[in-house]
Parts: structure tokens; C-alpha cells; sequence
């Protein structure tokens, strides 16, 4: 089968979904393997890079004729889709519960879709969960951005001059992301709290060696691994119990989004007005509205001395290494799919079945194949 690479077009995205090294497994799996001209430019990868793997560079139309498999990073655009053949299959993160007119195109052409986003939490599923490996760099680049960021330093320190008094930082949301963003903030010397709607994540957050903001959450459970939208009570009894250490945080980043769905405001902007000045919000949720209520996307707002930055951050701007892990993902997404170079379609199997949107040109019901196990 032809596998054809493309080149990410998703204003400030740097990645490329399959780097030489990848390409060149793919190859000795036997597959015919095409990358647009300069698609791994971003990451430092060059054109004769991928050619010494054998995969040579082609156009982005004579890809789009040619091949079974087209593979990216970011959901295809209206443009893109629209040059789909019947039966091709693409591969990304396509978001289909965000975008659902775009899987409406892919059906129109008679195309399968394939979403990495909608991987199962799952141990089978870990070494393909691009979300998570994503998401461990982001949280690790969300601290050195606010670093950059904040007028004072993380760690305590003691000068001829006197004692600085170490940073606070809060953190909002302790899944993947969340976690890194502990653990980077410790190290750096920070004091670290954290606060999450899953209480199962309290003895993460305690063995790195964060405090855990609780709030008593009966009847708010988390979905598959992933965390669900909470109630209103429990919204307010929330805010109320992290006021006091969000009035007091000097770095405030939050990574809470609920897949599919607007991220939940957890910051409002009255918060905003009572935190100290100098004080900065990364907010990592801001692609999906933002878990603070005055975040915009790829933009830096101040309210009230509050430095407000909202981002998804960490992938594009380290993006040899989100490279390099997005296309380890694929490899064993695409292995796991495959026997030889040919699709199983086995859709009785979790994997497949939740991560199949739409199977020639028919919009499925994910885990349609499992709801009467």
C-alpha cells in the first residue's frame, strides 16, 4: 500500500507526522512510502533525509492521486478533504466530535477515517496514544513558558542580600499534561498544588510531591480515562476550596478539556480580579475555549496585572521531539491495523472500533461493535 505523508498547514504547527526514521520501518514493512516536499522541515528533518530512508518527495496533488493512505498531525481542511478519492483512507487527529460537518465531507467522498484523538485509554492502547505523549510535552513546556514568563524564579534561594521565597504554582487538571507539569515545577523548585475532579489522581499528584486541593466529588466520576464535564454544584464547591491557593499562585497552568466538548471555565474572570499581580495563566486548554474565561487562542491577554496566555504550547514548539514520539505512535497504530501491508478491519476489537469514524463512505457509531458484550 501507498502511504503519503502530508505537510502540516494548521497556522504555528511545526510537527510532521512520520519522521525519516519511521519511514524508513515502514519501508521494510513493505510499504510505498511518500512525503510532501519539506513536510519535516519545521522539525529539522530535510527532504534528502527522507529520501535516504526511501521515501521520496512528492508534490502535495501527485500524493492526493496516488495514494491508499493519507497521513497527518492536525484534521485535514475543507480544501484537503475535498480532494479525496473514493476508499482512500486518512489518519490524524480529526477531533470528529468537534468537526462533524468535516466527516460528513469524508462520507460525501467515500473515504475512511481513521482519529488518533479517540484512542481508548487502554494498556494495549499506550503505545499509540498520541494525546498522552503530546500531552507529557506539554506539560513539561507549559512550566518553562510560565518561567519565562513570571517576574520572580521557582526555587528558593538564599542571597547575601536576603532570602527569595520559592514560587507558587497551581495546576488544574492532573492527567498527563498535569502531571509532567508537576513534576517539571518540583524539580525547578517550586511549591505545587494541584486540583482535580478524579480523586484517583490525589496519590499522584502526592507521590511528586504536590499538595491536593480535595473536594468531596460524589456522582462525578471520569469517562474511560478521560474526565467528564462536572456539575454545577460541584463546579461551585470547586472554585471555592482553590480560591485561596489561586489568589496566592504566581504561576497558575490549567489542562483541563473534555473530549469533545468546550473546556469547562474554571477560572472566571472575578478570579481573575483577586489574583496577585505579576501573576501569569498558561492555559493549555485555550484551543478548546480555555479554562479561564478571558483566554484567547494563541494570544497573550492582561487583566488586572494577570498575565493570560492561551495556547496548546508544547508540540509545536518542541517539535522534533512531539515529532519524533507522534510518529512512534502511528508506527504501532498503523502495525496494530495492519497484518503485512494490508488493513485486518477487525471491528469487533476495541482499538479499531473506537478509532474508526467513518468505514467507506459510512459514518459509524463508535463502539457500536461492543455495547451488547
Amino acid at each position: 500500500m501507498k502511504i503519503g505523508i502530508l505537510k502540516e498547514t494548521q497556522k504555528g504547527e511545526k510537527r510532521v507526522a512520520i519522521t525519516p526514521k519511521i519511514a524508513k520501518q515502514l519501508v521494510d514493512k513493505g510499504f510505498e512510502v511518500r512525503v510532501e516536499e519539506d513536510a519535516g522541515a519545521n522539525s529539522s528533518y530535510k527532504n534528502s533525509d527522507y529520501s535516504k530512508a526511501g521515501a521520496p518527495i512528492r508534490s502535495k496533488k501527485d500524493i492526493f492521486s496516488k495514494a491508499d493512505i493519507l497521513i497527518k498531525i492536525n484534521p485535514f481542511d475543507n480544501e484537503e478533504l475535498e480532494k479525496l478519492k473514493k476508499g482512500q483512507i486518512i489518519i490524524a487527529q480529526l477531533f470528529h466530535k468537534s468537526h462533524p460537518n468535516d466527516m460528513h465531507i469524508i462520507s460525501k467522498r467515500g473515504a475512511t477515517a481513521l482519529s488518533m484523538d479517540a484512542m481508548p485509554r487502554i494498556s494495549r492502547a499506550q503505545d499509540m496514544d498520541v494525546l498522552s505523549s503530546q500531552s507529557n510535552l506539554a506539560g513539561y513546556k507549559a512550566v518553562i513558558r510560565g518561567a519565562f514568563e513570571m517576574t520572580k524564579i521557582f526555587p528558593l534561594m538564599m542571597t547575601a542580600a536576603g532570602t527569595i521565597t520559592p514560587a507558587r504554582v497551581l495546576v488544574y487538571g492532573v492527567g498527563v499534561a498535569g502531571l509532567q507539569a508537576i513534576a517539571t515545577a518540583k524539580r525547578l523548585g517550586a511549591v505545587v498544588e494541584a486540583t482535580d475532579i478524579r480523586l484517583e489522581t490525589k496519590e499522584q499528584t502526592e507521590s511528586l510531591g504536590a499538595k491536593f486541593i480535595t473536594v468531596n466529588n460524589e456522582g462525578e466520576e471520569s469517562e474511560g480515562g478521560y474526565a467528564k464535564v462536572a456539575s454545577e454544584d460541584y463546579a461551585r464547591r470547586q472554585k471555592e476550596a482553590v480560591n485561596e491557593s489561586l489568589f496566592k499562585a504566581d504561576l497558575v497552568i490549567t489542562t483541563a478539556m473534555v473530549p469533545g466538548r468546550t473546556s469547562p471555565v474554571l477560572i472566571t474572570k472575578e478570579q481573575v480580579e483577586k489574583m496577585k499581580n505579576g501573576a501569569v495563566i498558561i492555559d493549555l486548554a485555550a484551543a478548546q475555549g480555555g479554562n479561564c474565561e478571558l483566554s484567547k487562542f494563541n494570544k497573550t491577554v492582561v487583566k488586572n496585572g494577570v498575565k493570560i496566555i492561551g495556547t496548546t504550547i508544547a508540540p509545536e514548539s518542541v517539535s522534533t521531539n512531539a515529532s519524533d514520539l507522534f510518529a512512534k505512535n502511528m508506527y504501532n497504530y498503523l502495525m496494530h491495523l495492519t497484518e503485512g501491508n494490508e488493513f485486518k478491519w477487525d471491528l469487533d476489537e476495541q482499538i479499531t472500533d473506537e478509532t474508526l469514524i467513518v468505514f467507506n463512505g459510512e459514518i459509524r457509531q463508535n463502539g457500536q461493535n461492543r455495547q451488547n458484550e
